[in-house]
């Protein structure tokens, strides 16, 4: 069997948030997510590399450990890992069997990011994982894998606004939704937010009674060298950043606090674990150096402000006088901020439509990027990814910069199977 022709019939109920329908579809698989112990990780953007740190240093502390992110680059299994490897397809295919054979034909139909979902609590209770760091799909409160009652810790990592069309049209709003993963009692590690979403989760672990933990962002000590010191009894911890950006100062000190937390709680995480697991982490398409055809070429999602922003300031990190942007961006995205974070005079930005998804019109884009940034050297729209690169390195020696979609990145690793990025 297929996995896309398993998922497929799913795929036109969309985003559909609520409880129901995944409650329902659990119960009949025997609740399997009774049987896990869980690290639940909400956030606007740093979600996913906070998932890999957790998952790297747990699965080298000698933890049986699952993984659940979303959405995947290239393909599905990348979503459900054990111990840092993906599921196999065939297992895959077999879960989503199960799952769809537990769906009660008359009552409404999971959507299709419930029924994997469903497939991830299941596989993590059938493998026996002893912890299973688990992504919020979309906002929190009625995402699919808001269904842990005690989480070993919850973790919200940044709130700005996206998806405001399913979340609410302000911070505050969105931050009601994200904060809707925190349990009675359960400890909350809080990355540092906007003033309007701290009292909005705040308030929230007040009534929840839930300890707030906010650690301050790792101290750079060296070009891919970071410490941290511990909430605990502030032991200074210097560890090997593998992943680009300053943005993962605060994103690997996340992790750090949910395992001080997990260290109280008695599991055994020793330094050299956290070390060498966080010197271990990988996660694709953000802020990652490749090659195509023999250029650098640094790629990344980008596919907001915020990630806009973050990927700027680390572009101007490397003393790069001018970029060649190749771009494309879903319809849903807030184009303009995006712009405005990335696009500097004499820069040069070739656009190019994210295939197979609601791709934003890419001569509305160029009309947009030109009002936004008029110095630009040059804009232009093209029919493919490869069309775009291919001017973007012929063009000039400029550093070239794939970015605006994880989907587009996705689409671009599945052309090439990118593996191992090489050091800048």
């Amino acid at each position: 069997m297929n996995i896309d022709l398993l998922l497929q019939p799913f795929q036109r109920f969309g985003v559909h948030l609520g409880l129901d329908r995944i409650l329902k579809l659990l119960a009949n698989l025997g609740n399997p997510h009774h049987q896990v112990p869980v690290i639940h990780v909400a956030g606007t953007n740093g979600k996913g590399s906070v998932c890999a740190y957790l998952s790297s240093v747990l699965t080298e502390a000698g933890y049986r450990t699952g993984r659940y992110t979303s959405p995947h680059l290239v393909d599905w299994t990348e979503r459900i890992c054990l111990n840092e490897q993906a599921i196999a397809s065939e297992k895959l295919c077999q879960l989503l069997l199960e799952v769809q054979a537990a769906i009660i034909p008359d009552e409404e139909s999971p959507t299709q990011f419930e029924v994997i979902t469903a497939a991830a609590w299941l596989y993590f209770a059938q493998t026996q994982v002893d912890v299973a760091v688990i992504e919020v799909g979309l906002g929190g409160r009625l995402d699919a894998t808001n269904v842990c009652s005690q989480p070993l810790v919850s973790i919200i990592t940044s709130i700005s606004r996206e998806h405001w069309q399913q979340l609410g049209s302000t911070v505050a709003e969105i931050a009601r939704e994200k904060a809707g993963i925190l349990k009675p009692g359960c400890p909350a590690v809080v990355g540092i937010l906007p003033t309007d979403a701290e009292k909005v989760v705040r308030s929230r672990t007040l009534e929840l009674q839930c300890p707030y933990i906010v650690p301050q962002p790792a101290r750079q000590i060296s070009p891919g060298w970071a410490e941290y010191q511990t909430i605990e009894n502030s032991q200074i911890i210097k560890y090997q950043l593998p992943l680009e950006g300053q943005i993962q100062l605060a994103n690997s000190s996340l992790a750090l606090a949910a395992l001080e937390i997990l260290q109280e709680k008695g599991w055994q995480i020793s330094e050299e674990a956290i070390i060498n697991g966080i010197a271990k982490t990988k996660w694709l398409g953000r802020m990652q150096w490749t090659t195509w055809r023999n250029h650098k070429l640094l790629i990344d999602g980008a596919h907001n402000p915020a990630a806009a922003q973050a990927l700027r300031a680390y572009v101007d990190s490397l003393d790069t006088p001018n970029v060649n942007w190749v771009m494309g961006m879903l319809s849903t995205k807030e184009h303009a901020d995006i712009f405005q974070a990335l696009l500097r005079p004499k820069d040069n930005l070739y656009l190019t439509p994210v295939p197979d998804h609601s791709s934003a019109d890419t001569r509305e884009l160029a009309k947009l990027a030109q009002e936004i940034c008029p110095e630009l050297s040059d804009r232009q729209t093209y029919p493919d990814l490869l069309s775009a690169l291919e001017t973007a390195f012929r063009a000039t020696d400029n550093l070239v910069i794939l970015c605006g979609s994880l989907y587009l990145v996705g689409h671009f690793l599945a052309i090439v199977k990118t593996t191992t990025p090489p050091t800048p």
